[in-house]
């Protein structure tokens, strides 16, 4: 396992086989087309100002979604010789086994990219890992914030059971306006001044967001005797 410098990778030696969450990789699943780009909430006021004074630019040279929205779900590896793949799958991740008092042999978390978007919210994706000594779970979050627009939170977990080798990722992507969050929560009591400090917590906004995509995957690297 490695876990520091942008990355995090969990190995199984035995099967040659590993998962890896990286910086390079998830930025690859940008969309560079521009078909998805999102607008901040004042764009259409600086794009009939800009107009005036610069009419004679016409597209934008090179347009990517400048929110760094990523679905990536971390990159695997496998020997040739023993190929090892997803596939989906029905079960889910047991929550019951995560939820017991058990020790945690080892916790750690990384950065993977971070942007203020020019001052219009946030941008960001993280690891965090948590090593128990009959499992493990790793959770990388994509968190956004675009003010006035949208919030968008994107998670999968890795978990794996060691004695069995059943490895399982789940990924959930959830999504909400920016106006229906913040009524949201204007409706559970929350006072106005304490809305933007709230609006920072994605584990606050995770149970806030209604879910728009979700998929479950299996494998299983080996069985002990």
């Amino acid at each position: 396992m490695i876990f520091g410098d942008n990355l995090a990778r969990i190995e199984h030696p035995a099967s040659g086989w590993s998962i890896e969450f990286n910086a390079f990789d998830a930025l690859d699943r940008v969309d560079k087309t521009g078909d998805s780009m999102l607008k901040v909430s004042y764009s259409k006021e600086w794009q009939q100002n800009r107009q005036h004074h610069s009419s004679d630019i016409k597209e934008v040279i090179k347009p990517f979604d400048w929110s760094y929205s990523t679905d990536y779900a971390g990159s695997t590896e496998s020997l040739a010789s023993n190929p090892l793949e997803f596939e989906p799958t029905t079960t889910p991740i047991p929550l019951e086994l995560l939820k017991r008092p058990d020790p945690i042999l080892f916790f750690d978390e990384v950065m993977l990219y971070e942007d203020e978007l020019a001052d219009n919210g946030i941008a960001m994706l993280s690891c965090k890992i948590r090593v128990m000594p009959a499992r493990l779970l790793l959770l990388s979050r994509f968190f956004l914030r675009l003010d006035d627009v949208v919030f968008r939170i994107r998670d999968t977990r890795v978990f794996v059971e060691f004695k069995t080798g059943e490895v399982i990722r789940e990924y959930t992507a959830r999504e909400e306006k920016y106006e229906e969050v913040k009524r949201k929560m204007k409706m559970q009591g929350e006072k106005e001044a304490d809305i933007p400090a709230l609006m920072r917590d994605a584990n606050r906004l995770a149970g806030m967001l209604p879910v728009v995509e979700q998929r479950l995957e299996r494998l299983e690297l080996h069985k002990e005797p």
